[in-house]
């Protein structure tokens, strides 16, 4: 007969009793065998019995992404319009410079751009465009101050955030219907599926647990490609990544 062994994981070595019966041995055999591929996978597979081909019921699905690695999930484009109607803004301040510039032409400026034009100092839309990539600007030679929405809508106690923390504030900012994606009306706007709110953390957040306004407005600047807004089709991109 077969002794039946308390549930345990076998590592990368596999020890075949010896048993006299022949049909026995064959059978046990062909089992190993049937295992051995599957021992390079280490701990992931658990068996109940010596020689028995393993059930579903004893496949530990969760060791299979012990190491980390996260589960690709598609995000539908309505679900990320519903994030950047909430986090983008009509009012964008251009110029780095914070108004320095006094667009005279001069040759050795060090705030005209490589091909020698100049960049807005500001721009408006009549619809949501821009994810500003700054907490704030501030223009004194213009008397003009722009405080980014997310900046004050997400960090509302502090200059941090969990993940947890950062999904509820961002899925109670108001939203408004935004240029670009699918179009959503406010009333149809409302965010059931946590999943695309946890990836913009994720994807914000990078290895680290916890999200700082300063770490926000950076990762903001890398994916806006070093622009001083993020738009649209950046923003699709960060998510479906």
């Amino acid at each position: 007969t077969i002794k039946k062994r308390s549930t345990r994981s076998y590592s990368n070595s596999l020890v075949c009793r010896k048993i006299e019966n022949t049909e026995y041995n064959t059978s046990i055999m062909k089992s190993c065998l049937w295992i051995v591929p599957f021992l390079a996978l280490g701990n992931a597979f658990t068996f109940t019995t010596i020689g028995k081909i393993p059930t579903s019921s004893s496949i530990t699905t969760t060791s299979l992404f012990s190491n980390g690695t996260p589960i690709s999930t598609e995000i539908e484009p309505k679900e990320m319009v519903k994030l950047f109607g909430r986090l983008a803004e009509k009012y964008i301040m251009l110029d780095s410079s914070g108004g320095m510039c006094c667009y005279s032409a001069c040759s050795d400026c060090e705030f005209r751009l490589p091909d020698g034009g100049y960049r807005m100092a500001d721009q408006s839309s009549a619809r949501p465009k821009w994810i500003p990539t700054y907490e704030e600007r501030i223009f004194e030679s213009q008397n003009k101050q722009h405080v980014s929405k997310w900046s004050t809508d997400i960090f509302t106690d502090g200059p941090a955030v969990t993940k947890e923390d950062f999904v509820t504030r961002l899925v109670e900012s108001k939203f408004v219907p935004p240029l670009g994606g699918p179009f959503l009306s406010a009333s149809s706007a409302g965010v059931e599926d946590m999943t695309a709110a946890e990836k913009l953390f994720d994807v914000l957040v990078g290895d680290k647990e916890i999200l700082t306004k300063h770490k926000m407005s950076v990762r903001l600047k890398e994916l806006s490609s070093g622009e001083e807004g993020l738009v649209w089709a950046a923003f699709e991109k960060a998510l479906s990544e």
